[in-house]
């Protein structure tokens, strides 16, 4: 097995969370926010490895997952959002609402690299801010774990991560459609 493999299955591993957050939820409401909260740093750190992995394979040659990461990626926040409407964190109308008009969006143009980031940041974002709010220890866990990334990824965070989004963000919108996919 060679590292490119490793890395396609902790992607595949970690798309399975569209499955498991609203089984969580269904089965544990809101008591088990902080199990959901570790669940989302086990994702994350496993996305970190993954891509770190599939870059010092020994082989190199592309995958339908690895080529499909973003798209797991929103997976993940799908099965979060999924969460959060069910235990009652998101209004289902507010959540409804927000996938319609993404839904409707990544139809109508694909799913751009930024774009796709860009959706799955309100989500994030919002159970960030619920962990803060309802089991703060979590919500710092999770805080803490993004700066440790940051860190730990810096060379490659304010050189590529951040200029291509901003940049991504700067084309689609001057062009009037998507440059980045």
């Amino acid at each position: 097995m060679v590292a490119k493999q490793v890395a396609d299955l902790l992607t595949f591993t970690r798309g399975l969370l569209l499955v498991i957050f609203p089984w969580l939820a269904m089965t544990g409401g809101q008591e088990s926010l902080s199990l959901a909260a570790m669940l989302l740093i086990a994702d994350w750190t496993g996305d970190i490895f993954d891509g770190a992995l599939a870059r010092r394979s020994r082989i190199c040659y592309e995958t339908w997952i690895g080529d499909h990461d973003l798209e797991i990626d929103m997976v993940v926040a799908l099965g979060l959002l999924i969460y959060t409407i069910v235990t009652g964190y998101v209004q289902p109308t507010v959540g409804v609402v927000y996938l319609l008009i993404w839904a409707t969006y990544f139809w109508r143009v694909g799913i751009p690299r930024t774009m796709g980031m860009l959706f799955q940041a309100p989500i994030y974002g919002w159970f960030i801010y619920v962990s803060l709010r309802y089991t703060t220890s979590m919500g710092l866990w999770l805080v803490a774990w993004i700066l440790v990334a940051v860190v730990i990824t810096w060379p490659r965070f304010p050189r590529e991560v951040v200029p291509g989004f901003l940049g991504g963000m700067k084309a689609h919108f001057s062009s009037g459609g998507p440059q980045d996919q």
